[in-house]
């Protein structure tokens, strides 16, 4: 994404008070390192090491250990079972009995028998528990309803029952990502600011060449003892997914956690560069450890050198039901600013929201519930868990969601229907069915094109994907030209403009067609009315599709589906 400067920090003539690092990429950009969180190499003492200094040899482990497996083969047999056949536990233990029978009836001569390699399901698993090398171990803990219960028989469940929340250490996770051999060439160790040829013009493309994590390294920096530091932004990721099974339905919140210095192109491709962080809910974090979350703790990254890693919350994604219920404002307003949801898109009184706000809201109306929620969109009993972080801030840190903002939702749930809904409109239910059936046989009959994805059976199916949405994107207007007036078309592609480079203007002034046409009375749609913050969020965080909640939804199978379905 490249932009124009926004402020003079995009400037490379800015004075410092530190000579700026910078480095030539390809295809004519130039990098600007910060001055002071630079991730530059330690020892383990945390003394820096030469520049020219060498990456030091790896530990090397025997070839034949595989502990805790006897052996290769007991080893390969637990990764068949339980990664790729994932078997279930009552096969496994039925497998392990008919391969105890099968040695005791082959042995004729009566020697003693050496038995199956697992005793059971429960011995494979105690196995796979204790291999050491592969993912941070899984804790638990339990919560309960602590306060007063009615004396009536109207309680609700939740209010007696015991819940048990399941977490892994999150630093164990990002030190798991940092040290992961794949990304050693993948990953930011500094802050950078990216340049096109032109001087004046910044270029945001990864993570950490957004102006939120050089604001955050210019904070971390006032400490000298954080100078050559490596600061990884922690980045969540929540999303409630339904398993659904003969015995019902089972609901989940996976937590996910990735960190920000792993470059967009490796989050797309789903390398295990996010990982399950938790489910339900994690624990609030005291403040008795706030004056330790800005310390350097050395650790070991994937090219072998050890850095001075400082730790921040970093953005969140997810979609606009989670992002709400995040930032603790009500169902139909926006969770970054306070426009009212009958006017969010011109709201002359709108600002950005903020713990700072929301607190002087609630402090001036202490005694009155009602007009936080109806004059401001703020849910009043309970606070956002950033509100007991150091340095964090849940409306600012609330990413920008391509998949549900953007694809499935100004896309395919407004746009697209909005044609179907004017067609009824102008020409009736009979007459708009047959004009929708002729932009199906047009999506049929397209020619194969690299890129390109043909509807064979046309796009009348009711389970849309986000991939079948963004494929639909590329096609659609040729589709219904012709069908709908000239400025619906043109609303349509400044909307497509604005997903591939940037047309915002020009798609708010041409789709107010859809007004005009008596299918929309207003445009106060939360999941629209979020496109206004993107020229803002990617000049913070950089280009959106590193952030997406596609990458999360994509771990749902793999975390949380398949598990169930084996264990079931």
């Amino acid at each position: 994404m490249d932009t124009s400067k926004s402020s003079s920090e995009c400037t490379p003539g800015t004075v410092s008070p530190h000579c700026y690092q910078w480095s030539v990429n390809r295809r004519g950009t130039r990098s600007r390192i910060h001055p002071f969180l630079d991730g530059q190499p330690c020892d383990d003492a945390g003394y820096d090491l030469p520049n020219d200094c060498s990456t030091p040899p790896r530990e090397q482990c025997a070839t034949d250990d595989y502990f805790p497996y006897s052996s290769r083969p007991e080893f390969e047999l637990a990764d068949f079972l339980f990664c790729k056949e994932q078997m279930g536990c009552k096969k496994i233990s039925e497998l392990m009995d008919i391969w105890a029978a099968f040695q005791q009836s082959t042995n004729s001569e009566g020697d003693p028998v050496e038995g199956p390699p697992f005793a059971s399901t429960q011995d494979l698993y105690d196995k796979i528990d204790s291999t050491e090398n592969g993912d941070v171990s899984w804790q638990a803990f339990s919560v309960q309803y602590d306060g007063d219960i009615p004396n009536n028989s109207a309680v609700p469940r939740w209010k007696t029952e015991s819940y048990n929340t399941w977490f892994r250490n999150p630093l164990k996770i990002a030190e798991a990502q940092l040290g992961n051999i794949d990304f050693a060439h993948e990953i930011d160790f500094g802050l950078k600011r990216v340049f096109s040829s032109r001087a004046d013009r910044c270029q945001y493309s990864d993570f950490m060449s957004g102006n939120w994590a050089w604001q955050q390294a210019d904070v971390i920096a006032v400490d000298p003892e954080t100078h050559r530091s490596m600061f990884v932004p922690l980045i969540l990721g929540s999303d409630k997914t339904t398993i659904s099974v003969a015995t019902g339905h089972n609901e989940y919140y996976p937590l996910y956690l990735s960190i920000g210095n792993v470059q967009n192109h490796v989050q797309r491709a789903h390398q295990n560069a996010v990982s399950l962080l938790g489910f339900l809910a994690i624990p609030k974090a005291d403040k008795e450890y706030d004056d330790t979350l800005d310390k350097p703790c050395i650790t070991r990254c994937g090219d072998g050198h050890l850095q001075r890693v400082i730790y921040g919350l970093g953005p969140y994604i997810a979609d606009y039901p989670e992002q709400v219920l995040l930032a603790c404002v009500v169902s139909g307003w926006c969770p970054k600013c306070t426009a009212r949801p009958t006017n969010l898109d011109d709201d002359p009184t709108a600002i950005l929201r903020s713990h700072e706000h929301t607190n002087m809201v609630l402090k001036t109306f202490e005694d009155e519930l009602s007009t936080p929620w109806q004059g401001y969109g703020i849910i009043s009993d309970v606070r956002a868990f950033t509100s007991f972080f150091l340095r964090a801030n849940i409306h600012h840190l609330l990413s920008p969601d391509l998949l549900h903002q953007v694809i499935k939702g100004t896309f395919k749930d407004h746009l697209v229907d909005w044609v179907g809904e004017y067609l009824e409109t102008v020409h009736g239910k009979t007459r708009a069915k047959e004009i929708l059936a002729d932009i199906d046989l047009r999506h049929v009959v397209f020619p194969l094109f690299p890129g390109l994805c043909r509807f064979p059976e046309g796009c009348s199916f009711k389970q849309w994907t986000g991939d079948d949405s963004k494929a639909l994107m590329k096609v659609y207007l040729p589709a219904i030209a012709g069908h709908v007036p000239a400025r619906m078309v043109r609303a349509i592609s400044a909307f497509l403009e604005f997903c591939y480079l940037t047309a915002i203007a020009r798609f708010q002034q041409e789709h107010t067609i859809f007004i005009e046409t008596e299918v929309r009375i207003d445009f106060s749609l939360p999941r629209q009315h979020s496109l206004f913050h993107y020229h803002s969020l990617i000049q913070q965080f950089g280009a959106p599709n590193g952030l997406c909640s596609s990458i999360t939804e994509s771990r749902h199978i793999t975390a949380v589906k398949q598990p169930w379905h084996c264990s079931n």
